[in-house]
């Protein structure tokens, strides 16, 4: 029973989280000779570079289907399970949609006691029904490194479909959590991160996009995603690229976590904030903002929030209503029409 208790998941992962992503521009790579197939009712497929697919069912209803699996990110088997759900559930409100099904992916080692896997998988139920979704099955396979994720299937209007692809220039860009998930718990593996500092970490990676979702689809909002493995530059990229503008971002209003702005100044960053600037850079220009700023933005963050596209006339009052809501309300950029021979984004 004392082994049981003891069991160090993070320990047995090379990667932890979403830090564990294939980087955006391999995945590109490997995607970009696969031929798509038209269907009429396909809203949102795998060329898009968005956060789930979209298929129209009727004029009213349309299934937003997505999924996502990683390893671990905390010891705890239960607050692994809590991270891991709350992750998956992400992409459907990112695309203004409500989370109905989820499916169970789950990979064991064969000595991985059964107290933890049954409290991994408690984890994830519990943060499904707060969502007020259901698991109704899953998969499971024996793997040397454990790792957990949901097949999620959610419900949306097919006239109110979110993308990453619909920024209009004259944008207000708005962000509901803080940046820095990937620095601290990579600094968590090598034991510097002071407990109640990983807390608040976990409490992040805990918190549904729920309500910001809900208070998103009350207003204008012309494009959505979640900032996730591909970090905030990453991210919001893909929706510069896709939407055909540029994006101004004004990195004094982006809310970083002070102790991962600490140890990226240190140089304690996650492989995949390397994976993140290689795939962006060269989209961005960075200006005079400091190096560990820049660091944390190309950060890769799990179960990270909903960067958001407004129209400027419902900005204020969606920004007054994400207040108090989310946990951290930002206004961090605009969107611009995008510039011949300019860079998608600019920093300031």
């Amino acid at each position: 029973m004392e082994q049981e208790q003891n069991v160090k998941l993070t320990k047995l992962a090379h990667c932890a989280g979403c830090g564990a992503k294939v980087g955006a521009g391999v995945l590109a790579q490997l995607l970009g000779d696969i031929r798509t197939h038209h269907d009429p009712n396909l809203l949102v497929g795998f060329d898009k570079s968005d956060d789930a697919s979209v298929y129209k069912v009727s004029d009213e209803l349309a299934l937003v289907q997505t999924v996502d699996f990683f390893p671990p990110i905390a010891d705890d088997p239960y607050l692994f399970g809590q991270i891991a759900a709350t992750n998956a559930l992400s992409d459907v409100y990112a695309m203004g949609g409500e989370p109905k099904l989820a499916l169970n992916l789950l990979c064991i080692p064969e000595s991985m006691p059964k107290s933890a896997v049954h409290d991994l998988l408690r984890g994830g139920y519990d943060k499904v029904y707060e969502a007020g979704a259901i698991i109704t099955g899953g998969h499971s396979i024996l793997d040397e490194e454990p790792k957990y994720g949901l097949a999620v299937t959610g419900f949306v209007h097919p006239d109110r479909v979110l993308t990453n692809a619909g920024a209009r220039p004259g944008d207000v860009l708005l962000f509901t959590k803080p940046l820095g998930i990937g620095v601290l718990t990579t600094a968590a593996k090598a034991d510097l991160c002071p407990p109640e500092v990983l807390q608040q970490a976990y409490t992040l990676m805990t918190t549904l996009n729920k309500t910001a979702r809900d208070c998103m689809v009350r207003y204008e909002v012309h494009a959505c995603t979640d900032v996730t493995g591909f970090g905030f530059l990453g991210h919001a990229y893909e929706m510069a690229q896709g939407s055909g503008v540029a994006l101004e971002i004004d990195t004094s209003a982006v809310d970083i976590l002070p102790a991962a702005l600490e140890f990226a100044k240190m140089g304690l960053l996650p492989e995949g904030m390397y994976r993140n600037r290689h795939y962006a850079e060269g989209a961005v220009d960075p200006g005079d903002v400091p190096l560990a700023v820049q660091d944390v933005l190309y950060d890769p963050q799990t179960a990270g929030g909903l960067l958001m596209a407004v129209a400027p006339g419902d900005a204020d009052a969606l920004f007054r209503d994400l207040q108090g809501a989310v946990p951290s309300a930002q206004r961090v950029g605009v969107v611009l029409p995008e510039a011949e021979g300019g860079k998608r984004i600019t920093l300031r």
